[in-house]
């Protein structure tokens, strides 16, 4: 059996150990607010620990309090931490209202002249709540979760069933203790500090996969429409028309370019202006199918692929696209700005490099201003071009 004080104090060491850490990772990087509470949520346990440490040898109610109402504060920050970490920034509506309530019920039953098995009990139970609604957090089915976050969600799962364990052993026999010797405690310390190895670990390494996921979004991102930005733009065009030629499909491309935006600009200001490339990427975003590629090129001119389209295809996309996109209502001063978009579009030979399908496309796209805007072009084929050239 293990010697419940010595861990109680490896523990404490190890709580503030891993606060310390996430304190240092914290200050190399972007503010994270999950990790700051999840730092607070380690020390707040650490001390609850070192106080539990302490209790043999002080042998007072105000350590005893003091430690109980540490360990529930510790458990809700983590929960909080957890939370923040997958979005749910309301929890203290919930977590912090819990946390209290079992704070009261604890110390009223501790005055009450509860015994140390009922303590346990409510203790117990109070740690299995929190550690459900933190393995619940992680393991509810999602598409974003990753195995690293369902794995801390299954060791929170494992304490759960111990706590529940430990707390039906408290209320049937009433005579045990923090410190009482036997199997169950030391299964208890064990899984504990399991918990505190892996979702330490864990947490550090789930903040990374964050911060990694936010860094590849902003290397391909375009920050205002949401759309992919130049440079990923042609990459995965690039991989789309290798792909479609080894299948031998079809891939539309197209240049599409709002009209008149310099008027809009000069006339309404560059806020408006743009709101008006958000719409236009929203709306366009709604048309298009989850495989499409859609990007921003630069100012008010964008790019589109369509892999496994035919010409007719995508004409008929991109008559559907224009249409939407001047049904969209851009609101300037009160006024409806009817929004509208000149669109060039051609087949991407499977040999023709990128930049010559946009060259042509660019020229379709120059077309369509040409006839009066708001209107659709079909490009020459490259065969076509090669003949005039």
């Amino acid at each position: 059996m293990i010697d419940v004080k010595t861990f109680m104090l490896v523990m404490a060491i190890g709580n503030i150990a891993f606060a310390m850490m996430i304190a240092g990772y914290a200050r190399g990087g972007e503010e994270n607010p999950a990790m700051r509470v999840w730092m607070w949520a380690k020390l707040v346990q650490g001390l609850a620990n070192g106080l539990g440490w302490l209790r043999p040898d002080l042998n007072s109610w105000i350590v005893d309090a003091a430690a109980n109402t540490a360990l529930i504060g510790g458990f809700a920050l983590e929960t909080g931490a957890y939370s923040t970490f997958l979005g749910a920034q309301r929890w203290k509506r919930v977590v912090v209202p819990l946390a209290l309530i079992c704070v009261l019920l604890m110390h009223s039953a501790r005055f009450g002249g509860v015994g140390a098995g009922g303590l346990i009990a409510m203790m117990s139970t109070f740690m299995a709540v929190f550690s459900a609604r933190m393995a619940w957090l992680l393991l509810a089915p999602r598409a974003d979760k990753t195995l690293l976050q369902r794995l801390v969600g299954l060791n929170n799962l494992l304490f759960t069933l111990v706590m529940a364990m430990r707390a039906y052993t408290g209320a049937v026999h009433s005579s045990i203790g923090v410190f009482t010797p036997g199997v169950l405690s030391t299964v208890t310390f064990l899984v504990g500090y399991t918990l505190l190895i892996v979702n330490g670990f864990g947490f550090l390494l789930m903040c990374k996969q964050q911060d990694d996921r936010k860094m590849r979004a902003l290397a391909t991102t375009d920050s205002l429409t949401g759309l992919v930005n130049r440079r990923a733009f042609f990459e995965r065009t690039e991989n789309a028309r290798m792909l479609s030629a080894r299948l031998r499909k079809p891939v539309a491309l197209m240049m599409l370019d709002i009209d008149h935006f310099k008027r809009l600009n000069d006339r309404f200001g560059h806020a408006t202006g743009d709101e008006a490339l958000c719409l236009f990427a929203r709306t366009a975003l709604a048309t298009l199918r989850e495989h499409d590629i859609m990007g921003r090129l630069g100012g008010e001119e964008f790019a589109l692929v369509m892999p496994g389209t035919t010409l007719s295809g995508a004409l008929h996309a991109a008559e559907r696209l224009r249409n939407e996109v001047s049904e969209a209502p851009l609101l300037t001063d009160g006024n409806n700005y009817k929004l509208t978009v000149s669109i060039g579009v051609v087949m991407i030979d499977p040999n023709e490099h990128i930049n010559a399908a946009l060259a042509r496309a660019d020229a379709a796209l120059y077309a369509a201003k040409s006839a009066g805007r708001n209107r659709v072009e079909c490009g020459d084929a490259i065969s076509a071009s090669a003949d005039v050239a």
